[in-house]
């Protein structure tokens, strides 16, 4: 009798490089320590993919599914919430952080460029840091900074 063993594609390392985000996860302004909600990110697909499942306390809800995609060599995100946001992010590993970056459009029409970086910090917390530029990332500006405890 022989034992059949599945396909398993996502074996490599750097289908690793995010798995520091999975967990169940308090997350707070980093500049004053009030809750905004709370995080799950979970490992799927037999660690093919992370999904997030995102509730915050003003009653916005999101998920997004993250995957590292062996032939760009690049980390994706898709992110949708119940306000209608979708982000379709991209990025990579560098530094021991993973970094994204999405365009969308303001109601004008006009590109705002998205660049998230999430980096792992002391204490099994991490900085979830979202910035955007309106200048063809000539400069960023602040939108959320994050901090990220264990639940």
């Amino acid at each position: 009798m022989s034992s059949q063993s599945g396909p398993r594609p996502c074996i490599a390392a750097e289908h690793r490089q995010f798995d520091f985000w999975i967990g169940t996860w308090d997350v707070a302004l980093a500049e004053t320590g009030r809750m905004v909600g709370r995080n799950r990110i979970e490992a799927v697909h037999g660690g093919c993919a992370l999904q997030e499942s995102w509730k915050g306390v003003s009653g916005l809800v999101g998920t997004s599914l993250s995957y590292y995609e062996p032939s760009d060599g690049l980390w994706h995100q898709l992110w949708r919430d119940s306000s209608g946001l979708t982000l379709q992010l991209a990025g990579g590993f560098a530094g021991g952080r993973i970094r994204m970056f999405a365009v969308t459009r303001e109601a004008a029409g006009l590109p705002v460029y998205n660049r998230i970086t999430w980096t792992p910090l002391p204490g099994r917390e991490l900085r979830h840091l979202w910035e955007t530029s309106r200048d063809w990332g000539e400069s960023w500006a602040q939108d959320y900074d994050l901090i990220y405890r264990p639940a």
